[in-house]
């Protein structure tokens, strides 16, 4: 076509590519709106599941913590277990923003002869922003016990430079540590009279902790003692426990259950040469054997520096009463005598050696002392009414396991000089456990005569971690205050 003499051109094809051109661009910006769009709508629903998900956290703390005010304003429950309510459901409220959710509490009492030694709690939070995300976590109401202590004394101590201690050590005196700690060294006092008895001379004030020890930067100093009256193991209801639901070692018989076993047999209470002698087994029972003489070795107890005395530790004679398992509802084992133990401990259980009289019997540990299972579902908790003692004949690498509580004595082992060679210096002691002693302790002794060096050359000593807050029962306790403690997420 010509206008005017100029010739139009039509290009009908480059009219269709622009249309195309537009449209898929078009389609490529809806793509692209469509994956931002998407992908902010995602991420704002992420986000709110995020936030749900925390809140339930929230809501399920809450839960533990209303059930920790429910048993402190209900403590008979913590008695028998009477009046315990499981599950209970608990609203989180906000005073501003209104219901934030509800937490599910799951309580279940550890019995042990008819009394709560711990409850364990499970909560499950759910968030009223989304109930999709549940969060549940689990603790266990506790009143601490000893066992979370390597050590744990209530007089002036002296750890030597062989010692090799792996956690916390208190005492509510003075002590002059040497030896190597790795966790907290803690003393009750400010200022204190170091003597001879713990290496000083002449006799000298000294800070509530010093020493030699690589372990300086955790010592603390003075701390809040722990009360060792407060701690004083409940011996007439432990008896009573014993006679109806355990093993009790009576000084003329053995009572399982309440039913005694056997006939009954010459006294062996009151007496410091005999006792029973208590041979654990990896299957769960125990051997009794009742201890009829033992034979004397001269020593100086550390409660007493001025003169040697007789221990009658030796066993020479003995009777085999019987082989027993402590039932495991009640596993505890009360001996109104002296009484010797060792051997391979499996379950957890509580031996208790006292009396009702003026006699005080002592625990002798007689030989290594094991756990079938170190997996925290074995444990051995013995408590002297006077002191827990290693004696003269023991293993030259001596390992003992368990929470030894010398009530009113001393836990250690006496000064026997050369005479009694070998026997007089071992070569090791390893201590898994806690010690828990109401006088000075002492496996090693300087003197300046026939030997240099009486007892254990070198010692090494622990906490079991996982017994500290699992022990066995009626475990004597630091603190009468309770506690959420082993804190975790499920």
């Amino acid at each position: 076509m010509k206008i005017h003499g100029v010739r139009i051109m039509n290009f009908p094809r480059a009219r269709g590519i622009t249309v195309i051109l537009v449209l898929a661009f078009m389609g490529i910006f809806a793509l692209l709106l469509g994956t931002v769009t998407s992908y902010v709508l995602e991420q704002g629903k992420y986000g709110r599941a995020l936030y749900a998900r925390e809140q339930a956290l929230h809501v399920a703390e809450s839960g533990l913590e209303y059930y920790r005010w429910f048993l402190a304003h209900n403590p008979g429950i913590l008695t028998s277990g009477t009046g315990l309510v499981s599950p209970d459901t608990y609203a989180v409220d906000d005073p501003e923003g209104g219901e934030l959710g509800s937490a599910t509490i799951t309580a279940t009492a550890n019995m042990q002869c008819g009394e709560v030694q711990w409850i364990d709690l499970t909560s499950r939070g759910v968030s009223n922003a989304n109930t999709g995300f549940p969060r549940t976590l689990l603790a266990r109401y506790i009143r601490p016990s000893v066992g979370e202590y390597s050590y744990l004394l209530n007089s002036n101590v002296w750890a030597g430079a062989d010692r090799n201690i792996f956690g916390p050590y208190h005492s509510n005196k003075g002590i002059h540590m040497d030896g190597t700690n790795n966790s907290n060294v803690t003393s009750g006092v400010s200022t204190w009279t170091c003597n001879s008895a713990a290496g000083c001379s002449p006799s000298q004030s000294k800070p509530g902790i010093f020493g030699n020890g690589s372990g300086s930067s955790l010592w603390s100093y003075p701390v809040a003692p722990v009360s060792f009256a407060g701690m004083a193991a409940d011996f007439p209801n432990l008896k009573a426990k014993a006679e109806t639901y355990g093993l009790m070692l009576a000084t003329t018989s053995v009572q399982l259950v309440g039913v005694q076993q056997g006939s009954a047999f010459d006294p062996v209470g009151n007496n410091e040469r005999k006792g029973f002698h208590l041979v654990f087994n990896s299957d769960g029972t125990v051997a009794v054997y009742r201890v009829n003489n033992t034979s004397g070795a001269q020593s100086i107890h550390s409660d007493d520096l001025t003169r040697w005395q007789n221990d009658y530790h030796t066993i020479t004679d003995e009777t085999l009463v019987g082989t027993y398992t402590a039932p495991s509802g009640c596993s505890v084992i009360y001996s109104e005598a002296k009484t010797w133990i060792e051997g391979t401990v499996s379950g957890k259980i509580i031996v208790v050696a006292a009396d009702d009289g003026d006699f005080s019997p002592d625990i002798i540990l007689n030989g290594n002392i094991n756990y079938a299972a170190t997996d925290g579902t074995t444990g051995l908790t013995a408590i002297a009414e006077h002191s827990v003692l290693i004696p003269l004949v023991v293993p030259d690498e001596m390992s003992i396991r368990g929470i030894y509580v010398a009530q009113t004595g001393y836990f250690g082992r006496n000064l026997y000089d050369c005479t009694y060679s070998p026997y007089d210096v071992r070569t090791s002691l390893t201590q898994n456990g806690t010690i828990v002693s109401n006088l000075s302790t002492g496996t090693q002794w300087l003197y300046g005569w026939c030997g240099e060096i009486s007892g254990f050359l070198t010692r090494t000593d622990s906490y079991d971690r996982l017994l500290a807050f699992s022990p066995s029962p009626f475990t004597p306790t630091a603190t009468s205050t309770y506690r959420l403690v082993l804190w975790r997420e499920e």
